[in-house]
């Protein structure tokens, strides 16, 4: 009879890690929000188009799935040896209101995608070519996911909500090796988030640019000493309503040249933000947030970090579980060479 640690055991729970993301916000959120703006500069850089990424991560979120109900499991290797992937049947409508996006734009969409190439229509059937962008073939985000769950696994570690730390090559290994799980559930994760986003800015362009102007004030507002352990509540009011802090904007220059929106584009909804009260100028155009709308704001963030929360309990609770097949596999075959 087998005597060991039972997996559940050992598993991490969601309000475990939201208590230290939460908690120890400042300290985190450098790590993930460099990881997410990354996505976001890449999204745009890739696609030129906020709402065709949306659609192409719907269309991707649908095929994986699809792939979970029929059991059909692959590493990241094997999913990215081939340059295409079939699609779950889809129509416009659907695309529309999940995406809330109008149908006749959501048309429009798929067709520039097809002129591109992205989406290729074979009979009945549509494909995704991913050999166009590099964005569906993620491994720099993998890298990066790597990276920030193995900072945030000695943070839980040292607060003893883990048993161990996971090195990023660790983390990266099982991410690649159950590469579709893992990719339907950042999916699910990033969507949600950006429509989120979306509903309240009313596109995504307007967020990615606010994105970057608030991005820049914390990271202007702290010294690398006044970052440790900050909680959520104290490091929001910071930023939003502190007067003692550095205040160095951004201009629409870096923000184009950071974000590959169009430098046009950028001033466009750079005008509509100061209009609306989301940022202020000052002497020399560089642009930072406001407290106005702070109260709204919030509530979505803590929304997103829950989710955040959920999806870092799954992926680690996946690496303890593999980890302890792969223990007991070793020991397994330790004992039987001892027998033989």
């Amino acid at each position: 009879m087998k005597i060991g640690i039972s997996p559940t055991s050992r598993q991490i729970h969601k309000n475990d890690i939201l208590k230290i993301l939460n908690n120890k916000y400042s300290t985190i959120v450098p790590l993930w929000t460099s990881q997410q703006m990354h996505w976001a500069n890449n999204i745009y850089r890739s696609f030129k188009d906020h709402n065709k990424f949306l659609i192409v991560a719907y269309l991707i979120k649908k095929t994986l799935d699809f792939y979970s109900k029929n059991f059909i499991k692959l590493t990241y290797d094997e999913f990215c040896l081939k340059d295409t992937v079939q699609m779950e049947n889809f129509n416009m409508m659907e695309i529309s209101n999940a995406l809330n996006i109008p149908k006749e734009s959501t048309r429009r969409k798929v067709t520039e995608l097809e002129e591109l190439g992205v989406i290729k229509k074979m009979g009945k059937k549509f494909i995704i070519d991913r050999s166009i962008y590099s964005l569906i073939k993620p491994l720099k985000s993998i890298k990066r996911m790597s990276q920030f769950l193995a900072t945030l696994s000695k943070i839980l570690v040292k607060e003893n909500f883990l048993l161990q730390k996971f090195e990023p090559e660790d983390v990266e290994k099982i991410l690649k090796s159950n590469f579709l799980h893992v990719w339907k559930l950042y999916y699910e994760f990033e969507v949600s988030r950006l429509l989120s986003w979306k509903k309240f800015f009313k596109d995504l362009e307007t967020w990615h640019i606010w994105s970057l102007c608030c991005v820049n004030q914390f990271i202007n507002s702290y010294s690398n000493d006044s970052f440790n352990d900050k909680n959520f509540d104290v490091f929001i009011n910071d930023i939003f309503f502190s007067n003692t802090k550095k205040n160095n904007g951004i201009n629409a220059m870096s923000i184009s040249d950071i974000s590959g929106i169009p430098r046009a584009t950028v001033v466009r909804k750079l005008n509509r933000l100061i209009k609306e009260n989301y940022l202020k100028i000052d002497n020399k155009k560089r642009y930072t947030i406001t407290s106005v709308h702070a109260k709204k704001l919030i509530p979505i963030h803590k929304t997103v970090i829950s989710n955040l929360a959920t999806f870092s309990s799954l992926i680690y609770n996946l690496i303890i579980v593999k980890k302890l097949k792969n223990n007991t596999k070793t020991i397994d075959r330790k004992k039987n060479k001892n027998i033989f």
